[in-house]
């Protein structure tokens, strides 16, 4: 088995020396660049469980796109159109390669919009859920840890307890989601392996609804995800070695 943790755009010559030489190797790519390849199972655990049997090339889901899909998917068959996504991260996320975006000195007491329109992560949850997406990310002065905070317009009015139970019942058997009543807290997340969703809140009319998702994207949007991604392609306990 093979993870590959690569910037993106370089795992290729890695991937085709080991399609040429080990074919049946178990590969997992947390790179963005097979992750619209549909020859690569997506694997976003929680939402494509479905079929990892078998499975020798996988793709780990971007980090903020992994906060969005799983804070949409409950009510996707309730969109009246795009849901909207202001998404915040931890200066991690810009990587390693020196930018504002990983400046601690340039980020201080500031947040940094970046990549407004057409960022990868909104094209890959559009391919994946089926739908247009609008993501706003940010790039704020701590280290780790993602909020995304969703707006969704909905078909018909429902009230916060029917919202509030489709998540409960979506995510009732999942161990790495917790779905919270307040609007999780992106401290109380880093260096989890989870995510919080919660702080359903409707507007007036009750057909327009937010809800939050906190993650720690060095874990459940990196790490965690791709040893998930390993470990049931195996046939192993989902949470080996994830503790």
């Amino acid at each position: 088995m093979v993870i590959l943790a690569l910037p993106n755009g370089k795992a290729e010559p890695f991937v085709a020396a080991i399609d040429s030489t080990r074919p049946q190797t178990l590969l997992i790519d947390l790179s963005a660049d097979y992750r619209f390849d549909p020859a690569w199972y997506y694997g976003l655990p929680e939402l494509t469980r479905g079929s990892y049997a078998g499975q020798r090339r996988i793709s780990n889901p971007g980090c903020y796109a992994t906060a969005m899909q799983l804070t949409i998917a409950p009510l996707l068959d309730q969109l009246a159109g795009p849901p909207q996504c202001f998404g915040v991260s931890g200066y991690s996320g810009a990587g390693t390669t020196p930018s504002d975006k990983n400046n601690p000195e340039l980020l201080a007491d500031n947040l940094m919009p970046y990549a407004l329109t057409n960022h990868m992560h909104e094209r890959e949850v559009s391919a994946q859920l089926g739908v247009p997406v609008e993501f706003m990310p940010h790039v704020a002065p701590h280290f780790r840890g993602i909020t995304m905070t969703v707006n969704l317009w909905l078909q018909q009015a429902l009230t916060r307890e029917q919202v509030q139970a489709r998540y409960t019942q979506r995510y009732a058997d999942e161990p790495l989601i917790e779905i919270v009543d307040e609007a999780p807290w992106v401290s109380r997340i880093a260096g989890r392996h989870g995510v919080q969703i919660g702080g359903v809140t409707l507007a007036p009319g009750n057909k327009r609804v937010v809800v939050v998702a906190t993650l720690d994207n060095l874990l459940k949007g990196a790490a965690t995800q791709a040893m998930q991604n390993l470990n049931l392609a195996l046939g192993w306990d989902e949470l080996t070695a994830i503790g």
